[in-house]
C-alpha cells in the first residue's frame, strides 16, 4: 500500500475515534451515576477514560519486545465489565472497583503465559453463559434510565419515555437503512439527536459544559487509593478472562485481514499488553480495557491496514482526555436518551452470549444443564440477593454477586460434565476463536 499523507492518516485516525467514541463514553455515563458520582466526578471519569483508552491503544499498537500485538487495534472498556463494576461500587465503594481492576489486570498478564491451557476451561458453553448473565443483569439499568433514572422526579413520565423511544427507534432505523460508517456510529448519532430533541423540550442543562475547564492534567488514584476485596477481584478476574478469549478471536481475525499469520507468542504479547492496559486503567481510576471489535470492522471496511492510522487515533484520544469541556459535553445527555440507547446496546451483550452458546452442542443434556443451572443461579441471585443474608459476611460477598456465582457454577459444571473432552487441540480452539472474530 502506498504511504498515506499525514493529513489522510489524521482523518482516518479521527474516523476510528468516532467509530468507538460512543462505546468509550457510554461506559462512564452508565457506571458513574449508578455508583453515585456527581457531575464533576463524572466529567473527570469520562476524560480519564478517553485518556487511558489512548494510552492502552498505543501500548498495544506500538508494542515492544514483551508487549503489544502490533496490529491496528483500538482498546476500550468492555461492556461486560459494566454490571460487575456497578455491583462492586454499590457494595464496597469506588476504590474497591479500582483495586479489583488492577488485580484482574495482573491476573491477565500471568494467564497470558498459559493462554492455550486456560482457554480449554472456557468453552462456548461457559463463556456464553457468563456473557448472557451479564447482559440480562444490565437490562434493569437500561429500563430505569429510559424512565428517567431511578428515584428521579419525573420517573416514567411521558416526556422521558418519548425521548427513550425516539433514541431507540432512531438506532433501529439507522441500522436498517444505512450501512458502513454511518451504521458504525449509529449509537453516537442517536445520542446526539436525542439530546437535541431534549434541548427543545427544555430538558438539557448545559451548565456542566460552561463550568468545565479547557485543560487539566490527569492524576493517578484521583478517587482514592485502591482497596482489594476478594469478591470484587474474583468478579473482575472472571470478566477479564472472558475478555481475553474475545480479544484472542479479534487478534486472529485482524491478523487475517492484515495478511499476517499470528503465532502463539504474538497472542501472548497481545494479551500481556491488554493485562497491562487494565492495570493502567485501575491506576488512573478509569476502566479495564479490551480490544474493540467495531474498529476491526472499520479496518476491513476501509482496507487501510497501516498501524500509523491507529497510532494517530490513540493520540487523538489522549488529547481529548486532557480537555474537560469535551468530556462535559457528553454529561448533558439526558438519562432517558441514554436509556433508549442502552436497551439495544445491552441487548447486544445478551445476543453475543446467545451467539457464543450457539456453538454449543445442545443435543448433549449435560450442556443444557450447565446453561440452565448457571444462568438460573446467576439471575436468581441477581434478582433476590437477600436469599444469602443469613450467611457469614465473607461468604455472602462472594455468593450475593449473581455474575460471580453464575460464572463459578458454569465453570464447575463444565469440569464435572465435560472434563474428558476438554483437552481439545490448541490449534482447533484458535481456529474457533478466529471464526468468532470474523463474525464481528
Amino acid at each position: 500500500m502506498a504511504q498515506l499523507k499525514r493529513w489522510k492518516v489524521g482523518v482516518l485516525g479521527l474516523q476510528h475515534v468516532l467509530a468507538m467514541y460512543a462505546g468509550a463514553v457510554i461506559v462512564p455515563l452508565i457506571v458513574g451515576p449508578a455508583i453515585g458520582m456527581n457531575a464533576e466526578q463524572l466529567a473527570y471519569l469520562i476524560s480519564i477514560d478517553l485518556f487511558t483508552c489512548g494510552i492502552a491503544t498505543l501500548l498495544q499498537v506500538i508494542g515492544g519486545r514483551h508487549f503489544g500485538i502490533r496490529l491496528p487495534v483500538i482498546l476500550g472498556c468492555t461492556f461486560t465489565a459494566v454490571a460487575p463494576m456497578i455491583s462492586i461500587g454499590k457494595l464496597e465503594g469506588f476504590t474497591a472497583i479500582y483495586g479489583a481492576i488492577i488485580a484482574s489486570g495482573l491476573v491477565v498478564m500471568v494467564l497470558s503465559q498459559f493462554v492455550g491451557k486456560i482457554l480449554k476451561f472456557f468453552p462456548p458453553v461457559v463463556t456464553g453463559s457468563v456473557v448472557l448473565i451479564i447482559g440480562v443483569s444490565l437490562i434493569p439499568v437500561a429500563m430505569n434510565n429510559a424512565a428517567g433514572g431511578l428515584g428521579s422526579k419525573g420517573f416514567g413520565s411521558l416526556e422521558n419515555l418519548a425521548l427513550a423511544s425516539f433514541t431507540f427507534v432512531l438506532i433501529i432505523l439507522i441500522n436498517r437503512f444505512s450501512g458502513g460508517y454511518i451504521r458504525a456510529i449509529s449509537i453516537l448519532l442517536s445520542l446526539i439527536a436525542g439530546t437535541v430533541l431534549a434541548s427543545f423540550m427544555g430538558l438539557v442543562d448545559v451548565s456542566p459544559v460552561k463550568d468545565a475547564s479547557w485543560f487539566h492534567m490527569v492524576q493517578p488514584f484521583y478517587f482514592g487509593r485502591p482497596e482489594f476485596h476478594i469478591s470484587a477481584i474474583l468478579t473482575m478476574s472472571i470478566v477479564a478472562i472472558v475478555s481475553m478469549i474475545e480479544s484472542t478471536g479479534v487478534f486472529l481475525a485482524l491478523g487475517d485481514i492484515c495478511d499476517r499469520k499470528l503465532e502463539s507468542r504474538d497472542i501472548k504479547k497481545g494479551l500481556r499488553a491488554e493485562g497491562l492496559a487494565i492495570v493502567i486503567g485501575g491506576i488512573f481510576n478509569s476502566f479495564p480495557y479490551t480490544s474493540f471489535s467495531q474498529n476491526v470492522g472499520l479496518v476491513a471496511l476501509t482496507k487501510v491496514k497501516t498501524r500509523n492510522v491507529v497510532i494517530a487515533a490513540g493520540g487523538f484520544l489522549i488529547l481529548l482526555g486532557l480537555l474537560p469541556k469535551i468530556a462535559a459535553l457528553t454529561t448533558i445527555i439526558p438519562t432517558a436518551v441514554l436509556g433508549g440507547a442502552m436497551i439495544p446496546m445491552f441487548g447486544m451483550v445478551i445476543a453475543s452470549g446467545v451467539k457464543m452458546l450457539s456453538r454449543t452442542d445442545f443435543l448433549s443434556n449435560e450442556n443444557l444443564l450447565i446453561v440452565a443451572c448457571s444462568v438460573g443461579i446467576g439471575l436468581g441471585t441477581a434478582v433476590v440477593p437477600m436469599v444469602f443474608s443469613a450467611l457469614p459476611d465473607g461468604v455472602r460477598l462472594l455468593v450475593e454477586n449473581g455474575i460471580v456465582i453464575g460464572s463459578i457454577t458454569a465453570i464447575l459444571l463444565n469440569l464435572v460434565f465435560n472434563f474428558k473432552s476438554m483437552n481439545i487441540h490448541e490449534q482447533e480452539r484458535m481456529e474457533q476463536l478466529k471464526a468468532d472474530g470474523d463474525a464481528v
